[in-house]
């Protein structure tokens, strides 16, 4: 049964009929086995580094969080947006030059764990005044919003309302959400803070998804789905208009969307910041995870308007993450967006990677949820090249970042070359099989190889796939529960049910990643990755890169002077001894729903030496000093 027809049934009648179209009884380790297979004979002729690993080594850090999930995105599921996930944020919150940690979940309380050195860490939710319980957060961004040098926090709800927190220092935070104006309680997603009228203070984007709940409350207190929530973008009622907040000063920000133009509609999870037409002021791009994304140009930090057609005559529809970053060396900032939701349409088998790796096929979608003609939609991921002079080539195909089920990339040079490369997060979770997450290697600028397992992000430790999503008491709280029923079949016994006893069954379904971090976690010179999890504990995967040879690389933090304090906003190319020009933004986009604080990181190949940095600094003021040897951590501040 194609996706469409099983979407239908789940909207008609429920979860009782969905069990048998979506588990099977493929392998797992055969063709995951292939793959890696694959990818090992793909990068025996590349000249990418690749003779490094990760590993999972989550229960070495002493990190016992876990992500918990609403019902609706479990025992009573429903195709719903819940199932989209919470962040993962980084930033060193107490100022000991060690990053910690920030999880996010819907049930349950967010965590923020402190990095004690040497890989290790400790809860210190409660002590730092972070404790939000069932609060069904979503989104999570670190920024310093009053300019005093430490980083503050802003999280996103469901309806529970968004809250800031301003940091105290020492790794303390109060709650200034009343008094701030950004208490907004809707539908919220990721959010992005960045200096849109260069007064050298942040401002704040709040993607808002639209209405997917009804009034009804559910355990833990979220609000139940509605039945035809993923139909929302066609009811013009239930939009929700993202939000622009504008930065006053005191600790204190106005919506002034509607003020500067920017009334974005969009079913949206996430934007990003980029400067299109090289004005100096930043512009924004809001994806829209149920209809095409919109470009909004900054006219001289006064207002935005809707410029898209001008410089995007084709987008991705229904995409989920973004980064802007260089992708090819060319000195220009390129955009990169991943598309989960054209995927959920397509009926492939495991193992069908030539399927993954194509752009999905708009015959095959079903029409009703397209609003916009197909001829102007890109149904995938997109990396759009800039070629200068506001002019972007759509290359996602022909340089190989086309993945499976996404949610969202993180950008990084994983093997220290030099160039960027691209974790990506993906897996849809129950009642669907699994799907990898994917590291794509950047060679030179000319292609992407995907090497996740070769650099064993995949398999999974232990090669696990599933997990048990929940329990059913199928002779008590749950009896009539229409999956009690289906579980009493011997056939899905094997496949998804396993009885425990005394009637009750565990039901399993697909691991799957939502969002990550890239950055050095343990302080030995690469970078690791931390996931966060769909209802499950993260993943900590630490590289062992610094243990097989030296890693040059320079770590590069920011203080604005006349522009805002962390420098967001800031271009910075590190030039190397032998005149090669490396580019990165410092826009704090770390993951899907996740803005972090931390220092760029520049891996520097072969060259263990810089010749100098230039900084562009959100003020407009170019900044040229001189560069440090590999190995080293500096802090350029603004003249």
């Amino acid at each position: 049964m194609r996706p469409f027809l099983l979407v239908c049934a789940v909207l008609v009648v429920g979860l009782g009929s969905i069990l048998f179209l979506t588990h099977n009884a493929h392998r797992p380790s055969a063709w995951l086995e292939e793959r890696g297979r694959q990818e090992n004979a793909l990068l025996a002729g590349s000249r990418i580094d690749h003779d490094f690993h990760f590993s999972n080594q989550l229960s070495q850090t002493g990190i016992a969080f876990a992500n918990r999930i609403v019902d609706d995105a479990g025992k009573t599921y429903k195709l719903v947006h819940y199932d989209h996930g919470s962040g993962v944020c980084a930033a060193d919150v107490d100022g000991d030059g060690l990053p910690d940690l920030y999880f996010l979940t819907q049930l349950g309380t967010n965590q923020l764990w402190k990095n004690t050195g040497h890989g290790r860490f400790v809860d210190i939710t409660a002590s730092a005044g972070l404790t939000m319980p069932d609060q069904i957060a979503v989104g999570c961004a670190f920024a310093d919003i009053d300019n005093d040098g430490d980083p503050d926090l802003f999280v996103t709800t469901v309806r529970h309302g968004n809250r800031l927190f301003e940091n105290m220092g020492g790794g303390k935070f109060r709650d200034i959400t009343a008094p701030s104006g950004v208490s907004y309680s809707g539908h919220s997603a990721g959010a992005v803070f960045f200096d849109y009228d260069k007064d050298g203070k942040v401002d704040l984007f709040v993607a808002n998804v639209g209405v997917f709940t009804s009034d009804t409350r559910g355990a833990g207190g979220y609000y139940i789905g509605l039945n035809d929530a993923f139909l929302g973008h066609l009811h013009p009622d239930r939009a929700e208009a993202n939000i622009l907040y504008h930065n006053l000063g005191n600790n204190r920000f106005a919506d002034v969307s509607r003020e500067t133009g920017l009334v974005d509609l969009s079913w949206s999870g996430d934007a990003a910041v980029l400067d299109v037409n090289s004005d100096g002021f930043p512009d924004l791009f809001v994806l829209d995870m149920q209809g095409a994304d919109h470009l909004w140009v900054n006219d001289g930090g006064r207002r935005f308007r809707d410029s898209t057609s001008a410089y995007f005559p084709r987008t991705p529809w229904g995409a989920m993450g973004v980064k802007v970053f260089d992708a090819d060396g060319d000195g220009r900032l390129d955009l990169y967006t991943t598309g989960m939701h054209p995927d959920m349409w397509v009926d492939l088998e495991p193992g069908d990677w030539a399927g993954e790796a194509r752009k999905d096929d708009p015959a095959r979608l079903p029409a009703p949820m397209i609003r916009e003609p197909i001829n102007t939609l890109i149904l995938g991921n997109a990396l759009f090249e800039n070629r200068g002079s506001g002019r972007f080539e759509e290359v996602s195909d022909a340089v190989g970042v086309e993945t499976y089920w996404p949610w969202g990339p993180s950008v990084d040079d994983f093997n220290a070359d030099g160039w960027d490369d691209i974790f990506i997060t993906a897996s849809m979770n129950f009642p669907f099989r699994y799907g990898i997450n994917s590291l794509l290697l950047n060679e030179q600028g000319q292609r992407f190889l995907p090497s996740e397992f070769v650099l064993r992000v995949e398999p999974r430790a232990g090669g696990e796939t599933q997990q048990v999503w929940f329990t059913l008491d199928c002779s008590g709280a749950d009896r009539g529960y229409p999956l009690c029923g289906k579980c009493a079949h011997p056939k899905t016994m094997i496949i998804a049910c396993h009885a425990r006893g005394g009637g009750r069954v565990d039901v399993t379904a697909a691991r799957g990643s939502r969002s990550a971090v890239a950055l050095d976690l343990d302080g030995d010179g690469d970078l690791d990755i931390v996931t966060n999890e769909f209802n499950a504990p993260p993943q900590v995967l630490l590289s062992d890169l610094a243990e097989r040879r030296r890693v040059n690389f320079v770590k590069i933090r920011l203080r604005g002077t006349r522009s805002n304090r962390e420098g967001l906003g800031s271009l910075v190319t590190v030039v190397t001894a032998d005149g090669r020009r490396i580019l990165k933004v410092l826009d704090g986009k770390s993951g899907y729903l996740s803005q972090s604080d931390l220092p760029l990181y520049f891996g520097l190949g072969r060259a263990d030496s810089t010749a100098e940095i230039e900084v562009r600094w959100p003020s407009g003021e170019l900044q040229t000093t001189a560069g440090p040897r590999a190995g080293q951590s500096i802090e350029v501040v603004e003249r």
